[in-house]
């Protein structure tokens, strides 16, 4: 009963809400990219550039497979938190259930084919000779451990649909102080090179998810599966894998552009491979907020959508923009002016080069970084309106933008055109997700309409 008092957000102010409700999904945020820091400082300054370069490489292509698997996942969260906020309970188990299911199949079928494919994926990154072996067992590791990331972002989804974040930022917070110390004892006390890396993200992934599930059998009563919910219900199912599905695919299909930015930049050289990954690095810290803000604005939508309150809906994406584009600004010119300088973690002050790259790619980036508010918050709240496809689009537009970019200018400019490719897929996504939001929006308020003409000509 303490979920239920605690997590519905169909009643009081929008903005707090939202943003109390973003707080420990934040500190969560900057916690895991906390250590891929420190990870990756762990291993650019005792295994050396190129080390880092090997772990950086297949960061793209970690975005494709666990950005499926977490976008999935969130997508499994939107009926849960509608029918929470509608406040059916058994059609929200059901929900639960079969998401289970969904999430079950998938994990078995990515791992297998991931790891078998694992060689060949490497050889279409351009991995260069001499980074290969270390990034093949790096990723080997990683793609082992899919189930894990699945375990722990569905059951830390579900418990956030229900209004509780405070749990998974807690075992969060505990595998990444837990990841931090296996990490150093991978890669210094038993020298497993770059794989000691892998596995200790893998392990604490896991742990992490086991505390979930431990919670929510001792704590979450309401989330517990009766016999009458564990039966199989095509329908259930179908619309299950028709919200989780298409958000993993979102993130995927942008994932795609970011690999063929990424094979793009690989061909260039290892110095900028480094300072690429560097830049990243960074730009993913800077990002938690973003991601923050967009989960609690869905699950604000989800509950309102399911408890009736269109207005609500219309006041928390207005709260979401706001406050995400604010913060875009800042953060933004903080890479401008501090981007060379956050590189240093990763590498020593005598590495100018990969500083320069990095500190290059970052400058460019800062100019833009409020548009990476819009399209970040802005599939969010696309998924809690209950539109994936829409999501799935704006992924597409992304995807096509870097691809065109890359394909065509770096080529001609190199570098230059790899620091300005997300930039375009920001923008252009922006221009598809603005009107697309509002537009779903006036046709939410029609259906509530609708519903309410006819509830009133019954009685």
């Amino acid at each position: 009963m303490e979920i239920m008092m605690e997590g519905r957000m169909t009643e009081g102010r929008p903005l707090p809400l939202i943003l109390q409700f973003a707080f420990p999904l934040l500190l969560g945020n900057l916690l895991q990219q906390t250590y891929n820091i420190i990870d990756a400082a762990i291993v650019g300054r005792i295994l050396g550039p190129n080390a880092l370069a090997s772990v950086g490489l297949s960061t793209s292509v970690q975005f494709l497979i666990l950005g499926f698997c977490t976008g999935m996942c969130s997508g499994l969260g939107v009926p849960v938190a509608r029918f929470f906020g509608a406040g059916d309970l058994k059609q929200m188990r059901s929900c639960i259930y079969h998401g289970i299911l969904l999430a079950a199949v998938v994990a078995v079928v990515l791992t297998a084919s991931c790891s078998l494919l694992c060689t060949w994926i490497l050889r279409i990154m351009s991995a260069p000779e001499e980074l290969f072996a270390d990034a093949y067992r790096y990723l080997l590791v990683i793609f082992l451990g899919i189930p894990f990331t699945i375990l722990y972002n569905l059951l830390a989804g579900i418990l956030r649909s229900v209004g509780n974040s405070r749990v998974p930022f807690i075992f969060l917070a505990i595998s990444t102080v837990l990841n931090i110390g296996l990490d150093l004892f991978c890669i210094t006390v038993l020298g497993w090179g770059c794989a000691g890396a892998a596995i200790a993200t893998v392990m604490s992934q896991a742990i992490s998810g086991i505390l979930c599930l431990v919670y929510i059998l001792k704590k979450a009563e309401i989330l517990h599966l009766t016999s009458d919910d564990r039966i199989f219900r095509k329908k259930d199912f179908a619309m299950m894998a028709s919200m989780g599905i298409p958000m993993g695919l979102q993130l995927s299909v942008t994932a795609i552009g970011s690999m063929v930015m990424q094979a793009s930049n690989n061909s260039l050289g290892a110095v900028c491979v480094s300072g690429f990954t560097a830049g990243t690095k960074i730009k993913q810290f800077a990002m938690c907020p973003f991601d923050a803000i967009g989960t609690a604005v869905s699950v604000f939508i989800g509950q309102n959508y399911g408890a009736g309150k269109p207005d609500r809906i219309k006041q928390g994406i207005i709260s979401g923009f706001a406050s995400g584009i604010c913060y875009g600004i800042i953060s933004g010119l903080v890479l401008i002016f501090f981007g060379r300088r956050l590189s240093m973690m990763f590498v020593g002050a005598g590495e100018t080069a990969i500083l320069d790259a990095s500190a290059r790619y970052l400058r460019a980036l800062g100019f833009f970084y409020w548009g990476l508010a819009i399209v970040s918050i802005g599939r969010l709240m696309v998924q809690g309106l209950g539109h994936p496809g829409k999501a799935v689009a704006a992924g597409i537009i992304e995807m096509a933008a870097r691809t065109v970019v890359c394909l065509l200018l770096v080529p001609r400019l190199g570098y230059t055109a790899i620091c300005f490719a997300d930039q375009s897929a920001w923008l252009t996504a922006d221009v598809f997700l603005i009107p697309t939001i509002f537009i779903l929006y006036r046709k939410v308020c029609a259906e509530f309409t609708r519903k309410n003409t006819g509830s009133a000509e019954l009685s």
